[in-house]
């Protein structure tokens, strides 16, 4: 079956069940800043690689096999001078394998070492239970791999399409280069980033090793704030056991319920709370966390975005980013300050 090239999409598809919006993807470019990924088309914002490529894609349409029209170029810095072109046509540069090898710490921020470890860890460790069933089409979760299922026999089998090759590091963006922390190569353009062959070959994870056969869900979500707290409401039912961890900029929220359902969800917060003042309560129907502000300051959204069209006030009648004030402020560490960074 042909795989649409949409970025958002890529799935395969029957060309006579290819009909107007079938195909759910991302009109625009991946951007990169500070910290934060998210695609010019849509205004979410995430600090974690595999959310980025889980934003769902928020332009319909059909499923199309040519090279996707990029609405907008992200903004990059400018590309260091020294590239080659290999003989398959990709251009690459930097030092030699042996010289990337010693600077290979460099590329890595010391702040999130310790997180490519674990994912790295994860990736290594981790395989099929192959007593679950997996539906066909479904791709393989492991980084850079791509491959579709297509039966036990031809995708967990011994033959070629059985082994995938991936990378069990993790991403690194830095001065417009693009690759993976496990292998030295590096290119500039997005799109052959994610064609960088892995540099790791074993068996595919379709499914993972889930052997109760839990069934991740998506709960529907709302939120609204006072001068001093942020209210967030998880509708949930048939709730069985519930754990929340506050972060000082984050919180990690996962819900078991019935029929083996859950609900698993890592959430970057637009600004920082106060983990010892921040609750959250179990109702019948729904879960609510209730995180106190470090300030008064108004939160633009609820996750961290560079696309902010509106501010909350409180208690004054112009527009103001702060409990009582008439011009919007915000501190340092804000995300709206990102882009005025330099």
């Amino acid at each position: 079956m042909p795989k649409c090239t949409r970025k958002g999409c890529e799935k395969e598809f029957k060309e006579e069940e290819n009909k107007d919006n079938c195909c759910q993807f991302h009109s625009g470019a991946p951007v990169f800043h500070e910290g934060l990924k998210g695609w010019s088309c849509c205004a979410k914002r995430v600090t974690d690689f595999n959310d980025f490529m889980n934003i769902p894609g928020c332009t319909f349409g059909s499923h199309s096999t040519e090279k996707p029209v990029v609405a907008e170029k992200a903004p990059e810095k400018s590309a260091p001078a020294a590239s080659q072109v290999t003989k398959e046509g990709v251009e690459v540069y930097g030092a030699p394998k042996a010289e990337v090898k010693k600077e290979a710490p460099v590329a890595i921020p010391a702040a999130s070492s310790d997180k490519v470890e674990e994912v790295k860890k994860v990736e290594e460790e981790e395989d099929d239970d192959e007593s679950i069933p997996v539906p066909e089409g479904k791709t393989c979760k492991r980084r850079g791999c791509g491959v579709s299922y297509k039966s036990d026999a031809i995708s967990r089998g011994n033959g070629p399409e059985a082994v995938c090759s991936y990378h069990p590091g993790a991403p690194v963006f830095h001065e417009g280069s693009k690759g993976w922390s496990c292998c030295p190569r590096k290119v500039l353009e997005f799109d052959e980033f994610l064609k960088l062959k892995g540099c790791k070959e074993g068996k595919h994870l379709f499914v993972g090793s889930n052997k109760s056969g839990e069934e991740l869900v998506d709960c529907r979500t709302d939120w609204y704030q006072t001068p001093t707290h942020v209210m967030l409401s998880i509708f949930a039912k048939n709730k069985l056991d519930t754990k929340v961890v506050f972060n000082k900029d984050s919180v990690d929220i996962d819900v078991k319920m019935k029929d083996n359902k859950r609900y698993k969800k890592h959430l970057d917060l637009f600004h920082t709370i106060d983990i010892d003042q921040s609750k959250f309560t179990v109702l019948g129907t729904k879960l609510e966390l209730n995180m106190k502000k470090t300030g008064g300051v108004s939160w633009a959204a609820l996750e961290p975005t560079a696309d902010v069209t509106s501010w909350t006030t409180f208690g004054v009648s112009g527009g103001g980013g702060t409990v009582g004030a008439k011009e919007m402020q915000y501190t340092d560490d804000s995300p709206l300050n990102l882009s005025n960074r330099k």
